[in-house]
């Protein structure tokens, strides 16, 4: 394999904004293949077998890194994707996503503020590594639930072709966006 680049990159404009907007949840398994952009192998085209993306909206803290570990020694590389989300409010229904969430190992789409689709744990899903249910303890402390999820790849999480949701159920092909 060839490691050699083939482009360079100029300074970028200031007008992007981090956090998140949104995720939507994959079962692990529903993914029976995808197809990448001819032009660009790191941008996923088209999703089959899929037949829900569970969407949860977020707000306020809530983030998605990835943290590339590579090593000269064992000649390994791989990429740590790291979801760490905020749901407020607690409620039954909640508390048993939650408890499956745990449980399981989804294949997870992230939404960042500027509109761009990511696919994390493409390959091996993510996992809860951590999670808690809190009540605070001040009035104005979060009363809900605090997850992180973590996957480890072959390489980042790939670009969905997708400008808006629309484009993402079209991306999906007969997926259903559950919302509640």
């Amino acid at each position: 394999m060839a490691c050699l680049l083939a482009n360079g990159r100029a300074e970028v404009c200031k007008d992007v904004v981090g956090g998140l907007e949104a995720i939507y949840f994959i079962n692990y398994g529903d993914i029976t293949a995808k197809t990448y952009d001819v032009t660009d192998t790191d941008m996923i085209a088209t999703v089959t077998g899929v037949s829900n993306l569970y969407k949860f909206e977020l707000k306020g803290t809530n983030s998605f890194e990835q943290t590339i570990n590579s090593s000269r020694e064992n000649g390994t590389t791989f990429v740590e994707q790291t979801l760490s989300i905020q749901l407020k409010k607690q409620d039954a229904a909640t508390t048993k996503i939650v408890k499956l969430l745990a449980y399981g190992r989804p294949n997870i789409v992230v939404k960042d503020n500027n509109g761009n689709f990511f696919l994390a744990g493409l390959e091996r899903g993510m996992d809860v590594t951590t999670g808690t249910i809190s009540n605070g303890t001040a009035l104005g402390d979060v009363s809900g639930y605090q997850l992180t999820f973590v996957g480890q790849e072959k390489i980042p999480a790939n670009f969905l072709d997708a400008a808006d949701e629309a484009a993402l159920i079209t991306l999906f092909g007969t997926a259903t966006i559950v919302t509640s």
